[in-house]
């Protein structure tokens, strides 16, 4: 025991703090060896953390509200700003399937137009549509292929379906079609079944073509498939060009009323293919391809 003595002057005992502590460490060494060895202290420390619980729930209480209270009272411009930004994304995702929608149905195009180009013994080269006329009585488009890559004028245009029609005014990088359904557009055929030849002319009606020059006896029927002839040398023989759709025979006249829809969706062609004719038309006229003086009247006349 050490003596010493305070501000006021009072004596007082104060135990050795050495030897307590000493005594503590002794004993807090073997209080961990009795526990390790026995366990003998688990149900103080299970009695100590259960009465210890609601303090650490009191303390931890504060931190949880203000968390709580951050999450809850996010503002209504946050709101806003949150629902714009989630309606912008969905109209990028939407316009992203839209554009993989409309690669699926090119892929399907491209698929057919390549079995079709399989089956073609001529060169072809594929062209895209740029522009369309608006003219209801004119049926024209414009591609994107001219004379510098080898395009000519009179030069038949196909798709995978069927003829689609020929160029009548190339450029150097681009060119203007005439489709098959153009009124001032005639085309050689043949009826694919019998051999049967005549000419068909377009209506202005992008789904019907008119054969006017077949006699009432003439073979013919609903069904049949007309197909180029290659007569005049502009359209390579065995295209299919139109299905006939309608026969009616009119004993008072010389000829018969025969109508046809042409093989390919003209209103509906995307791609289109250039065929390279072994001896190019140099300046050939559509209208004129293959058709009698009589027959340039008629049409001329229409």
């Amino acid at each position: 025991m050490v003596t010493v003595r305070s501000n006021g002057n009072v004596p007082a005992r104060v135990p050795a703090l050495g030897f307590k502590a000493l005594g503590l460490v002794i004993l807090s060494i073997l209080i961990m060896f009795a526990d390790t060895r026995g366990q003998h202290l688990s149900a103080v420390r299970q009695t100590i953390g259960a009465a210890v619980f609601p303090l650490r729930v009191i303390v931890d209480a504060p931190a949880r509200f203000f968390s709580w209270a951050s999450e809850s009272t996010v503002s209504r411009e946050d709101l806003e700003r949150e629902n714009r930004r989630l309606a912008s994304e969905r109209l990028l995702i939407d316009a992203e399937l839209q554009k993989l929608t409309a690669l699926e149905a090119e892929n399907s195009r491209l698929r057919a137009m390549l079995g079709a180009r399989q089956r073609v013994s001529a060169d072809v080269r594929v062209a895209e549509i740029m522009a369309v006329d608006a003219n209801p009585y004119r049926h024209t488009l414009v591609i994107d292929v001219g004379t510098a890559d080898g395009a000519y004028d009179g030069q038949a245009v196909i798709d995978a379906d069927g003829v689609v029609g020929q160029l009548i005014d190339p450029g150097l990088k681009t060119s203007q079609a005439v489709l098959i359904s153009d009124p001032g557009h005639a085309i050689p055929v043949e009826v694919n079944r019998n051999g049967l030849r005549t000419i068909a002319f377009g209506t202005g009606e992008i789904d019907v073509l008119d054969l006017p020059f077949l006699p009432n006896n003439a073979d013919i029927e609903n069904g049949d498939l007309l197909v180029t002839s290659g007569l005049g040398g502009k359209f390579p023989p065995g295209y299919p060009v139109a299905v006939v759709s309608g026969v009616t025979r009119i004993p008072q006249e010389p000829f018969a009323d025969v109508k046809a829809a042409p093989a390919a969706t003209l209103n509906q062609v995307r791609e289109i293919m250039l065929v390279e004719a072994a001896d190019p038309i140099e300046s050939a006229d559509p209208v004129d391809a293959d058709v009698p003086p009589e027959t340039s009247e008629v049409a001329s006349n229409e």
